[in-house]
This record gives structure tokens, sequence and C-alpha cells, in this order.
């Protein structure tokens, strides 16, 4: 194919906000798709040469040559892969009803199937099971995304419907796995119930750290998306007790007084990421403590700050320390669950 995608168009389709003078072009989008699925019916985020998976490229016959080069290895949930090609076969389908993008969303139910473990959770990558790959993973919504198309199967909703009524038990089973995995891992503090890591050991389920500057550590961006995923399920005495814990544990650990945000260094020119004092701010860190709830940051050498003016500049500059991902969940989704559901 000739047809260069631009990157905005590929972003829309996959959340559904695709423009009605786009949408004859979806079965062109979804035959990329199918391109890059590998053996295993999963999809890559990077391919064999470690570039990033680029739907906006052409797939002309160098580009092709290194799509079959990449081997299962490269499987992953990491980054929205997979899944993100999943929701956007089924879109595409209900579109042009092409089975081919049916069949191959089904390929990758499959592997996400394959890939759960019996204690509910879901590594990063899978089979690839090399340094952290294995570890039960949160991290950038791996397995909240994950199960979030068992859900849709397991509730023949969003489209998921069309896919083969034999998936559906096979759906509803990991849905309740993950969420038992998932009330199993909430970090327990002084007999209380706190938030979630970013990845945990696949045997003993104890948080765990990942890359050198992802420490064993509480995560709130992380924790909003479960909880997220929580409210949306039935409630139980348990997800009740697992949301309204991580909402106090959000309320208590927030940052009053300060945004992160870049400002100019007079010195060198150029713009660096700093906490800046603004009254009007809330924002929360991106990791905490496990025991203490204090604020802490990773770096490259291993090494953990607990000021994220003493990291190195690369890792100050190029990572989300700080962020205000709770506040739309405090504020407008919990109580509107409670009010759904007639919670004091």
């Amino acid at each position: 194919m000739k047809i260069a995608y631009s990157i905005v168009f590929f972003l829309a389709t996959l959340q559904g906000n695709y423009p009605a003078q786009a949408q004859a072009n979806q079965d062109l989008l979804a035959d990329k798709i199918l391109a890059y699925q590998l053996p295993n019916g999963a999809w890559p985020k990077q391919l064999v040469d470690h570039s990033v998976v680029n739907y906006q490229l052409p797939l002309n016959k160098e580009l092709l040559q290194k799509i079959k080069e990449t081997g299962v290895d490269h499987a992953t949930l990491d980054n929205g892969a997979t899944t993100r090609e999943i929701n956007s076969l089924i879109k595409a389908f209900h579109i042009t009803k092409h089975q081919a993008y049916l069949e191959a969303a089904e390929r990758g139910i499959d592997y996400i199937l394959s890939a759960q473990y019996d204690n509910g959770g879901f590594p990063q990558y899978y089979p690839n099971k090399s340094l952290y790959r294995a570890q039960v993973t949160y991290n950038d919504h791996a397995m909240i995304n994950a199960l979030l198309v068992m859900d849709h199967i397991a509730r023949s909703r969003n489209g998921f419907e069309s896919v083969d009524h034999v998936y559906r038990a096979r759906a509803q089973k990991a849905v309740a796995k993950g969420i038992d995995c998932i009330l199993k891992t909430q970090v327990i503090q002084h007999g209380h119930l706190s938030i979630w890591a970013a990845q945990y050991d696949e045997k003993t389920l104890t948080p765990a750290q990942a890359r050198k500057f992802e420490p064993a550590s509480l995560s709130t961006s992380e924790s909003v998306a479960i909880v997220r995923f929580l409210l949306q399920q039935p409630v139980t005495p348990k997800i009740q007790q697992a949301i309204e814990g991580a909402i106090q544990w959000f309320k208590q650990n927030d940052i009053r007084g300060s945004r992160f945000d870049r400002v100019k260094n007079e010195i060198t020119g150029k713009n660096e990421r700093k906490l800046i004092a603004d009254s009007s701010s809330v924002i929360w860190a991106r990791f905490y403590h496990l025991d203490s709830n204090r604020p802490l940051f990773g770096d490259r050498d291993n090494s953990i700050k607990y000021h994220v003016d003493e990291i190195s500049a690369e890792r100050r500059n190029g990572y989300a320390w700080f962020g205000n991902w709770p506040k739309q969940l405090i504020q407008k989704e919990y109580p509107t669950w409670k009010k759904q559901h007639k919670i004091q």
C-alpha cells in the first residue's frame, strides 16, 4: 500500500472517534494491522530492528521484510499493543463486515487468554520472560487493557458481540481471575488498603522493580486505571472495600501548592522540568514508598531519590513524575458510582 495515514487519524480510529469521511478508509488501516500480526496472534510494539510500530508508514517491501523477521518474542501488551489492534479490528469489522478482521481479532483474543497466569495476572510480554517482562504488569495499563477486552467479550458489548460465542465463558473466567488478582495485589499499609504497585513478581505477587528508574513502589497513574476498571464491575463487598481504600489513599497523599512544569534555565537556556509553586495546583507523585508514602524518584543508575531535582536531567525531563491522574476519579467518577449504587 502506498497510503500514508496521519497519526491523528490512526489514534482517532483506535478510540472510535473516526470522522464520517474517513470511515471508507478504515478497512485499509485494518489491512495494515493484519500485516503486523505475529504468528501467535499478538502484535509487537517494536520490530526486529527496535523501530516502533507506526501504522502511518506505507507497507513497502523493506518494512514488510522487517515485519516478517519480527518473532513472537516481541509479542506484548505493553504500550497498548495487541489490545488496541483488537479493538480497532472489531470496529473495522462492524464497518466493513470483512471476516478477516474478525478472525484476526479472535486470534488476538486467543493470545490474551493464553498469556494470563493461573493467578489472574497478565505479563507485559508473552512468551518472552527475560528481565522484567514476565512480571504481572499494571504499568502503562497493560493488564487493565487486557481485562477490558475480556470484559467487553464477557458482556457482549462495544462490538464484541460479534466474537464467537465460545469466547464468552472463557472471558468471564478471565475477568473473574483478573479481579481476584487485583484484590490480592492491593497493598496493605498498617492494616489499611492503599493502592497498587506498577508491577509484581509473577509467582509471589509482591511488588517488584521493572526498569532501573521504576522501583518497587506504589503507582498512582496505574492505580487510577485499576479503580476505574473496578467501578465498572458488579459491586461486591471486596470490590467496594478496594475502591474506597484507594480513594481514601488518594485523598490523603495529594501534593498541594505545586505543579510540575517546564521552566527556562537561565544559565543553559534550555527548558527543564521542575516543581513550581502554584497555590491552585493539586498533583500526585507517580511513585510512592510502599510503607511511608514518601514520593520517590528512580534513575538509570538504579538509585532512588526523594526529591525530583536530585535525579539526572535526562530522567527528570523524560518521565511523568507528577500528574493529576486521580483528580477526576475523586471529584466525579467515584461520587457518581456511589450515587448509582446507593452507597453511603
